[in-house]
């Protein structure tokens, strides 16, 4: 192979593995602010499920006087 082109397939080799490495950055990134809106919005969406009939529980026994 003449040189100049071997040397041209190995910068576009070392190319594709830099886009490689920022792919896999990218994917972790989202993976995470995937599971981080999870935890922010979802979590506290389920924890009022249960939260809003006790509160509803208190709201009526205090207005009963009880």
């Amino acid at each position: 192979m003449e040189p100049e082109l071997s040397e041209k397939i190995d910068d576009i080799e070392r190319k594709i593995d830099a886009v490689y490495k920022s792919a896999e950055k990218t994917r972790k990134y989202f993976f995470w602010t995937l599971i981080i809106s999870i935890a922010v919005i979802i979590l506290p969406l389920i924890a009022l499920i249960f939260l809003i009939p006790y509160f509803l529980k208190t709201i009526n026994l205090t207005g009963l006087g009880l």
